[in-house]
């Protein structure tokens, strides 16, 4: 069933949509076991979470809700300018937190030593290229990732351009627009799945463009389930809900067929969740914990990277029994979200609350 009510008393009562934070944060503590797992068992057919890096799609899905929704009936007013502002105040400071640990990892792992063979000139390139979302795909050590200091600064890269196509462009679309270009992107995104048999690609220097391909579709098809109101009312609430997103992750890896699957998934089910997530019901008692899952989804997303560089050289160097290493991801998966946390606390939300005091004007 198809929630009809008017979209200006929506607008005007702003709903705040609690249980698609909870699944964002869900779905980063995805990304950070997928991470781990895949140094572990290379071969992600063997790998219980193999089709982890399908939570960046969910992510522009979830993306493409949430901006239209938060901007569609302001955006002309505020201006461009303004929304710079909001968007970089949101997303920027933890890229610089990301890329200074992505430094000091670079420079002080004890597995790895990396600076005598980069020098100062390539490190800080490096490090500025990180800090200000610049590609700089130069070390096939770290796979060429476009960010080698902080490999997921990929997606925000995306996420930027999104952005910035939605402030110069998709908010004065209409419907009709946004179907054609949903579409378009649908095309593309089944173009790429076919031509490199899964949708991971994106991070790097040899498959840039596959990011391209995943953000047009993902941010599209979100701003249609809000631009279309196709919120679907349901009693499955936070736990169930999140049991769907799960199966997206855990669905078996097999390279005769990812090709089908993962674009199944993306160009259908993620954005039905979303439409699922905003129209379920939350249980006052998990009201907390989805708004901290959320609050913590950003955070350990841009934090998380610079201690797989180091978990990555230890199991090259040392060669951990088995074991061992499946012993170190609980714990280390634990201490990052720990970690996420004290950064949120006591750096990012103190740091942009003063730059939107200093730098925002009301809308």
């Amino acid at each position: 069933m198809i929630i009809a009510e008017n979209r200006a008393e929506l607008l005007h009562t702003k709903q705040h949509f609690e249980i698609l934070d909870g699944l964002r944060g869900i779905a980063a503590i995805v990304v950070v076991i997928f991470h781990f797992m895949e140094i572990a068992i290379t071969d992600y057919s063997k790998n219980f979470i193999g089709h982890g890096y399908l939570a960046v799609d969910f992510f522009f899905c979830l993306s493409g809700f949430v901006i239209a929704y938060a901007y569609d009936n302001r955006a002309a007013h505020i201006g461009i300018t303004q929304f710079f502002k909001l968007r970089l105040i949101r997303l920027h400071p933890l890229v610089i937190v990301g890329a200074v640990l992505g430094l000091l990892t670079f420079l002080f792992d004890p597995f790895s030593d990396f600076y005598p063979v980069y020098g100062f000139g390539k490190t800080a390139l490096l490090f500025l290229t990180s800090a200000f979302l610049i590609p700089y795909p130069i070390m096939p050590e770290r796979y060429t990732n476009l960010f080698c200091l902080n490999a997921p600064a990929w997606s925000l890269f995306w996420e930027y351009i999104a952005n910035i196509f939605y402030i110069l462009l998709l908010y004065k679309i209409n419907k009709k627009a946004l179907i054609i270009l949903a579409l378009v992107g649908a095309a593309v995104l089944c173009y790429v799945a076919v031509q490199s048999k899964n949708l991971s690609g994106g991070w790097g220097g040899q498959n840039f463009w596959d990011g391209g391909a995943r953000v047009l579709y993902s941010f599209s098809a979100g701003m249609l389930v809000y631009r279309f109101n196709l919120i679907i009312k349901n009693e499955l609430g936070f736990l169930g809900i999140t049991a769907l997103l799960l199966v997206a992750f855990l669905f078996p890896f097999n390279d005769d067929y990812n090709w089908i699957s993962e674009s199944i998934i993306v160009l259908l089910y993620f954005p039905l969740l979303v439409s699922l997530g905003a129209g379920a019901m939350l249980s006052p008692a998990l009201r907390k914990i989805c708004r901290l899952s959320g609050e913590l989804s950003y955070p350990l997303y841009m934090t998380h990277y610079p201690f797989i560089w180091v978990y990555l050289t230890y199991v090259t160097v040392d060669k951990p029994k088995g074991m061992i290493l499946f012993g170190v991801i609980p714990v280390s998966v634990i201490l990052l979200v720990i970690l996420a946390y004290l950064i949120m606390r006591f750096v990012d939300t103190p740091l942009r609350k003063y730059l939107k005091g200093k730098l925002v004007s009301e809308a």
